[in-house]
């Protein structure tokens, strides 16, 4: 075990790292396995074991304290491509059938056809009235 040089340890610890990265996916342990990198190549040029570690830490804190807020807040953003039903919330349509609270109702909603019913159950909507989407509850439209 004397005979294998430094580096080709951190090298080790590297790829040991990667392990649980990929079945974790975790960031952080990429993060470690880059900073063994950086003490691998300090090994191989020949710097003390002190240096080496304090390259590993330097390395990885420096990388989780800089990636990681990065990472975090990019992870926070909401997507900018709505689909599906949330795409329909907001949206104009035109009543189609009479449309109230009791649903039963018709609408034109981005070229097609939804049941619909009234937000507001007094409230009332007649044919050629435009109006808002404000939630779809399986097939059926919520309007305003």
């Amino acid at each position: 075990m004397n005979d294998i040089d430094a580096w080709v340890w951190w090298l080790v610890g590297a790829a040991a790292l990667g392990i649980p990265l990929v079945v974790t996916a975790m960031p952080e342990f990429g993060m470690l396995a880059v900073g063994a990198v950086a003490a691998a190549v300090a090994a191989a040029f020949g710097l003390d074991a002190v240096v080496q570690v304090l390259a590993f830490v330097v390395v990885s804190v420096a990388l989780i304290a800089v990636v990681r807020p990065i990472a975090a807040r990019h992870g926070n953003q909401r997507p900018q491509l709505v689909t599906g039903i949330d795409a329909l919330k907001g949206r104009q349509a035109v009543v189609l059938e009479r449309v109230d609270g009791s649903g039963g109702g018709r609408i034109k909603l981005a070229g097609e056809i939804w049941s619909a019913r009234s937000l507001d159950n007094a409230r009332a909507y007649e044919v050629g009235q435009e109006v808002d989407v404000v939630d779809i509850e399986g097939a059926t439209a919520i309007i305003i």
